[in-house]
């Protein structure tokens, strides 16, 4: 009797992430990646297409972002699972995660074992907010550095690797703006450039 598989849907901007997982999903037979997408209007696209059981996704992708994407999918189809992957360990985002109705969310920095981990979970019927003591308030953490919402959020989109043109592109504002908040961060924590950003924001927790 053949193995009835689950149908999951990849959606990441970043290739060599969604390649990443696709190849961890492919070591499961019961577990069927129907394709792999780069952004959230694309994921309502294809599960409007096709029969999906499980979206993983990322909360931030160009067009429209993971948060909105998932707040859709449950209004459309509230048959289908959604985790979230995120390199951000920011409770504002499991905050959110829990009004838009997302079954799971597990940090980018976790194994494949705990990925597939997550999927059975929720492919049961349970949800999966295992990793909740990981995730840190960053508005509170950071206080003594002075940083605003805005600085924390391109803080984080640097270290996906993002230009400054990109970084505007996703948060509507001028590149003019991006750089000019990029030097005020960069004064604020004592760094130089970017890759010594990255390494601080590592260092404090920011990102993972």
């Amino acid at each position: 009797m053949e193995t009835l598989k689950t149908n999951i849907l990849i959606a990441d901007d970043h290739s060599i992430v969604a390649g990443g997982i696709e190849a961890i999903l492919n070591t499961a037979e019961h577990l069927n990646v129907i394709g792999v997408v780069d952004n959230g209007q694309k994921v309502l696209n294809t599960v409007a297409e096709n029969q999906i059981d499980l979206v993983l996704l990322d909360i931030n992708m160009p067009v429209m972002n993971g948060i909105e994407c998932t707040k859709q999918l449950k209004a459309q189809y509230p048959d289908t699972k959604v985790i979230v992957i995120t390199m951000y360990n920011r409770k504002q985002f499991i905050r959110e995660l829990f009004e838009v109705q997302a079954d799971g969310c597990i940090l980018k920095s976790n194994s494949g074992k705990e990925l597939l981990t997550a999927i059975e979970r929720v492919i049961s019927g349970k949800t999966y907010f295992d990793q909740l003591n990981d995730f840190i308030d960053a508005p509170r953490e950071f206080k003594e550095f002075r940083l605003s919402e805005r600085e924390i959020e391109i803080i984080e989109l640097i270290a996906e690797g993002y230009t400054s043109k990109d970084i505007g592109t996703r948060l509507f504002i001028s590149e003019h703006t991006v750089k000019t908040h990029r030097k005020n961060i960069f004064q604020k924590t004592n760094v130089g450039d970017s890759d010594e950003l990255v390494k601080w924001a590592m260092n404090n927790k920011l990102i993972r």
